[in-house]
């Protein structure tokens, strides 16, 4: 288990083991996910967005723009 100590800053220097595990360089970015109270999940924010291509599969239909415009008015207007 890794440990860091945090500044009078809130700042906290992450061990060189866990930099390496998470690919983190100078520069990157991280996010703390909260899992339930008091808990945090630790990410590196570094990947592509186009990492993502594919995750999902194809969608079942094809929708165009203005179907696409018809639908955000129709429930837009039942918002109201």
């Amino acid at each position: 288990m890794s440990t860091a100590t945090v500044t009078s800053k809130g700042q906290i220097t992450i061990p060189a083991q866990v930099r390496q595990a998470l690919s983190v360089d100078t520069g990157d970015r991280v996010e703390f996910v909260q899992i339930e109270p008091g808990q945090y999940l630790f990410i590196a924010a570094n990947r592509s967005v186009t990492e993502l291509k594919g995750l999902f599969g194809k969608p079942p239909k094809r929708v165009s723009i203005d179907e696409m415009n018809r639908a955000i008015a129709a429930r837009g207007g039942s918002a109201r």
